[in-house]
């Protein structure tokens, strides 16, 4: 069954607002009673070059970069009601992002009101407000090539006559609503909002108008959305800073303290993944004039998601997440693909995750592989890893005799990828790899394996003091300290008498 088409009239919204409209941020919304959330602006030539990608650890779609940032992260519990809101100058390219997301959105609207320079120096945001055949060309293109409703966002003009007729000529592109921040692009939030523009928009177009602005001193609390509605004459309203600020003024059964409001949205970053500093940033707004309190000075000073958890004491809750995810992505991995090797590119992948409780303590398959090389005479294995950003998950690739390997898996350490990598080669060459049960092949002689295996933590600490004072006194010889190998650690051999 399809969707019903969102529908734009007698609702409330969380506005577009950078850095703040995240999926954490959206879906506190939706929780505290907002009709429809906006994402973040996001600008069109980087949405043009992400690939979309079906997270099923996170149970997500998300949108990555070249560089393996995620642009925009989505779920289903929003799918219906979240719209996608981006900044553009070519029409072209407005619909390749568009075409590119709207599977996964309710709507597309078009930021034609930042005034930040960063938007309208190529031309976007608040930019289009003197170019009106632009934003027809735009509007025109996204109506007519994708199937879901459009939207724009605009800023007043300097006359009300300007005004009611750009939003007229708007109108006539089929767009299925659009906002109106009631401030002129030179005024800032401290300016009061201009309600009678809105009014006179909202008189003169039979589409949706959805009233913005109202944040500073007209909407405090949930009950006064209908007063700002009424004034402007709007069909429906949209609340920025006041929802950034605490999201429950969209609660119809009265407001939330704000302590719970910042665990809420926090839970929904942890489970998320969303980026740390973007987690901070919110909750810093949050916190307002307390952002220097004691928990306000530990949020700034904490690096990663887990960090911030322990300021808000939500560290079991944070493992726990962990812990579900970890089972997910394992479920994943060990039913996903079958176990034989696959070219993919120049590089033979085989679908292999490292069990570190199939080998013996401390003996592991790089071993196994470093030796064969060295057997064969060929260089040591090269391994490169690489990083996935959305799960911060590792995949490795080695090279021997020059030939390419790796695992289809992602492993949870840059460790365990490259012993996957190794178990891929040594499978597809046909060479033992170390498992328990398995024949000795050999290539891991006797004497480093006891040694790995029955060498105490004692012994070691003798052997770095050892080594340690030999460097200082002068006496060090490098003969006395043989070539490391996968832990093995260095071990000095006797002196002769002299």
């Amino acid at each position: 069954m399809m969707a019903a088409r969102l529908s734009f009239s007698n609702i409330t919204a969380l506005a577009p607002m950078v850095r703040v409209g995240t999926l954490p941020m959206r879906l506190l919304a939706l929780d505290y009673g907002a009709d429809v959330v906006y994402c973040e602006e996001l600008i069109d030539i980087k949405m043009a070059q992400c690939q979309r990608v079906v997270n099923e650890v996170l149970e997500t779609v998300d949108f990555v970069a070249p560089d393996d940032r995620v642009m925009f992260r989505t779920c289903e519990r929003e799918r219906d009601r979240v719209v996608f809101q981006m900044g553009t100058a070519d029409p072209e390219r407005a619909l390749t992002v568009a075409q590119l997301v709207e599977k996964d959105v309710a709507a597309i609207d078009v930021n034609m009101g930042c005034p930040k320079e960063y938007s309208t120096k190529g031309g976007m945001g608040a930019a289009l407000l003197s170019d009106p055949d632009k934003i027809e060309a735009i509007l025109k293109k996204l109506v007519t090539g994708v199937g879901i409703p459009v939207t724009c966002k605009i800023r007043i003009l300097p006359s009300v006559e300007d005004t009611v007729s750009l939003v007229r000529r708007i109108e006539k592109t089929g767009v299925a609503a659009i906002a109106v921040h009631g401030r002129f692009k030179e005024e800032r939030p401290r300016h009061p909002v201009h309600c009678d523009y809105i009014q006179a928009v909202s008189q003169a177009v039979s589409i949706p108008v959805i009233a913005n602005g109202g944040s500073l001193d007209l909407v405090k609390k949930n009950g006064d959305i209908e007063e700002f509605r009424k004034a402007t004459g709007a069909s429906s309203v949209m609340l920025a800073r006041a929802a950034m600020w605490n999201a429950s003024v969209f609660n119809s059964q009265g407001p939330v303290p704000v302590e719970r409001v910042m665990e809420e949205y926090l839970k929904y970053a942890i489970r998320y993944d969303n980026n740390a500093f973007n987690t901070k940033y919110c909750l810093c707004q949050m916190l307002r004039d307390k952002v220097e309190s004691p928990l306000g000075k530990q949020v700034q000073a904490a690096q990663t998601n887990a960090e911030i958890s322990n300021a808000y004491g939500l560290q079991e809750f944070y493992q726990q997440i962990q812990e579900q995810q970890q089972v997910r992505r394992d479920a994943l991995q060990n039913g996903s693909q079958p176990d034989k090797p696959v070219m993919d590119g120049d590089v033979i992948t085989m679908a292999v995750k490292f069990e570190r409780r199939e080998y013996p303590p401390q003996i592991t398959p790089k071993m196994f592989l470093l030796e064969w090389s060295r057997k064969e005479k060929l260089e040591q294995p090269f391994y490169e890893t690489v990083q996935r950003a959305q799960d911060r998950a590792f995949q490795s690739t080695v090279m021997v005799a020059e030939k390419k390997y790796r695992s289809s898996l992602w492993e949870k350490s840059k460790k365990f990828a490259e012993q996957a990598a190794a178990i891929v080669c040594l499978r597809v060459l046909g060479i033992p790899e170390g498992r328990i049960g398995e024949e000795d092949s050999g290539l891991v002689c006797k004497r480093k394996r006891e040694r790995k295996v029955n060498g105490s933590a004692e012994e070691e600490i003798i052997n770095l003091r050892y080594l340690f004072i030999t460097i200082v006194s002068g006496h060090y010889n490098p003969s006395c300290f043989p070539y490391r190998i996968e832990g093995i650690l260095f071990r000095p051999k006797k002196q002769k008498q002299r």
